[in-house]
């Protein structure tokens, strides 16, 4: 017999998805089976799975150990992937649900294949390398980014250590609750700031996104808000801080370029002339920082981020294009 004392990182969710993630190996109608024979119990009681795991809740095994040890799987390591060097984020707050980190240009948020070294692998490091989350904790529930940014996007992420952390943010992401600004280097000199609508479309294929005023009358079709306040112009360019309404793949990107103000060095929606002339002073990313992170009032487990504000500073990359074409920091 195994007995398994419910933690933080596990309550909250339904018992069959804990057993699943914990005999990750057994199928959906053993574990079935095993809860209708009691072999598998709940605080000494019979249950069907749908029940909802408090925290101090015992979870009983009475399986041989064996049998248990060939459903648990291998073991899952720390983390998956290949380290490279020069891509640490820096750690800008930590407590003990969530984590905040600046992170890199270059640096994927997931992993697009499987040797890569995202910001999630950095995260399972980070967290089991000085043992604040053992590797069997792992197992019911791993630690991930709450919020993506493009791999050439620097700035602040949001990671959740716990599952009470990763259920808030993901919560407040959702429903907007966190005002998110960027910062951005664009094409043009605009006069104005404004705040524009539009629809956003994906071509999965290209891995590109269409803005258009109207609604294209498409399922896919997605209504976007972005935000835009002018900082300084100079040099035929302009300085913007951005803030994020909703949050859609290459929103910012996109948006400025249909705009008619692509973002200095991106590759995809940008000016091939205006970028050739950064890659000659060895700028090889847009102009892109998720900058600043606006918390609303929060209490209980959350209080201590409640109405807080977290900044990440501009990369080198910034200060430089802005030093080239004259403009004044902010």
């Amino acid at each position: 017999m195994r007995e398994v004392r419910i933690g933080a990182n596990e309550a909250g969710q339904r018992l069959d998805k804990f057993l699943k993630k914990y005999l990750r190996e057994a199928g959906s109608g053993f574990l079935y089976k095993m809860l209708r024979k009691k072999n598998i119990t709940r605080n000494g009681r019979r249950a069907e799975g749908s029940e909802i795991l408090a925290e101090g809740d015992v979870v009983k095994f009475f399986l041989a150990e064996e049998t248990l040890e060939r459903f648990r799987g291998q073991e899952m390591p720390g983390s998956t992937g290949t380290y490279r060097s020069g891509y640490e984020p820096a750690v800008l707050y930590e407590d003990a649900n969530i984590l905040l980190v600046d992170k890199p240009t270059g640096m994927l948020t997931q992993k697009a294949s499987p040797g890569d070294y995202s910001l999630n692998e950095w995260l399972l490091d980070y967290l089991t390398g000085p043992g604040k989350v053992s590797k069997e904790e792992l197992r019911a529930f791993r630690p991930s980014v709450c919020n993506r940014l493009d791999r050439n996007t620097s700035g602040l992420v949001i990671c959740g250590k716990s599952l009470a952390g990763s259920r808030k943010m993901s919560e407040l992401l959702r429903e907007h609750g966190l005002r998110k600004y960027y910062r951005a280097l664009a094409a043009g000199e605009m006069a104005e700031d404004g705040i524009v609508e539009s629809w956003l479309t994906k071509d999965r294929k290209t891995n590109r996104v269409r803005i258009t005023a109207s609604d294209p009358d498409r399922p896919d079709a997605a209504r976007i808000r972005t935000g835009y306040r002018v900082l300084d112009t100079a040099g035929g360019c302009c300085y913007l801080e951005v803030e994020l309404f909703t949050g859609k793949t290459h929103q910012i990107r996109a948006q400025m370029a249909a705009l008619g103000h692509p973002l200095l060095g991106d590759g995809k929606y940008g000016d091939e002339g205006v970028n050739d002339r950064l890659r000659r002073e060895g700028v090889r990313s847009q102009m892109l920082h998720a900058f600043r992170l606006e918390f609303p009032p929060l209490s209980g487990a959350f209080r201590e981020l409640s109405g807080r504000c977290f900044t990440a500073p501009e990369p080198e990359d910034f200060g430089r294009v802005k030093r080239l074409l004259g403009m004044r920091s902010v």
